[in-house]
């Protein structure tokens, strides 16, 4: 079980990460810039460190291949869940996207074979029946005047989820076959380059916060995100790829819980069994 401390890590570091997206969206910070600095900080960062172990890379061209899909994925799906914050509330958004880790569960189980014991079964069960409870609590925004932000919160989150399990699935591959370091390095340096297009694919809404502030947002996103991913694919190179993206998946509880305390975001009743379903389910995960 030498996986469990490193998702557990990288639970409460990405679950602080990704609150900063909430922070982003009610700033009205500029998607492109956030997204550019975040991953700029995270490549120069990873790729200091490996140079600095003076670390090898045994397979470049499998270590191009899998960071090229894990780019692609984790761009889209980081841009699509920003753009859905600024239509949906986070207890919301956080929660339907993290569906994707049903996506990859699925996976793992059919492609990666993971055995599973019966607590873990049942914590995997829980964990997708709390997200379930939390994502019923879309039909309750208001219809008034809000039917076009649903419809384009809709589009944004099913995007984010369908990249975002593949961004989960290719991360288990690297960590496997590659130097995780060097993985990082080279998928965020595709993410970077890819990020200076947004602008053109995701047009501003309305005014935006000055760019330095976006910039300061992304490098602290950055920070997070570079100890929070080393965490959990050290957890992906000897654990089970179903559990711990269901695991790790339940950071949006972090993002949810500091939304409401920060931005006052109230949680109903329903949101509150599905908070504490998580973290049973959290702890079922460990037996």
């Amino acid at each position: 079980m030498n996986w469990y401390l490193p998702s557990l890590l990288a639970l409460l570091l990405l679950g602080i990460q990704r609150f900063f997206y909430k922070v982003a969206a009610e700033r009205r910070c500029s998607t492109a810039w956030v997204t550019f600095s975040f991953m700029t900080t995270v490549m120069v960062l990873s790729t200091a460190i490996f140079f600095i172990q003076k670390r090898q890379e045994p397979n470049l061209e499998y270590l191009l291949a899998v960071s090229l899909v894990n780019a692609a994925a984790f761009l889209l799906a980081t841009v699509a869940h920003i753009e859905a914050l600024k239509y949906v509330s986070a207890h919301i958004a956080y929660t339907l996207i993290r569906l994707n880790v049903v996506v990859a569960a699925v996976f793992s189980l059919l492609y990666f074979h993971d055995h599973l014991s019966a607590f873990q079964g049942a914590g995997l069960i829980l964990a997708v029946t709390a997200m379930m409870i939390l994502a019923w609590q879309m039909r309750r925004l208001p219809s008034s005047g809000a039917v076009d932000h649903r419809l384009r919160g809709a589009v944004f989150i099913g995007i984010a989820l369908i990249a975002g399990a593949t961004a989960s699935i290719s991360s288990k591959f690297a960590a496997v076959h590659t130097d995780k370091l060097a993985f990082m390095a080279v998928s965020y340096l595709m993410g970077m380059i890819g990020s200076l297009g947004i602008n053109r694919a995701v047009p501003s809404t309305g005014r935006s916060a000055p760019r330095v502030q976006a910039i300061r947002l992304g490098i602290t996103m950055g920070i997070f995100n570079l100890a929070g991913y080393y965490a959990f694919l050290l957890a992906l190179q000897t654990g089970p790829l179903s559990i711990i993206a269901t695991m790790v998946g339940m950071h949006f509880v972090i993002s949810i819980l500091l939304s409401a305390v920060i931005y006052r975001e109230r949680i109903s009743p329903a949101g509150l069994v599905g908070l504490l379903l998580t973290i049973v389910s959290i702890v079922l995960l460990r037996v």
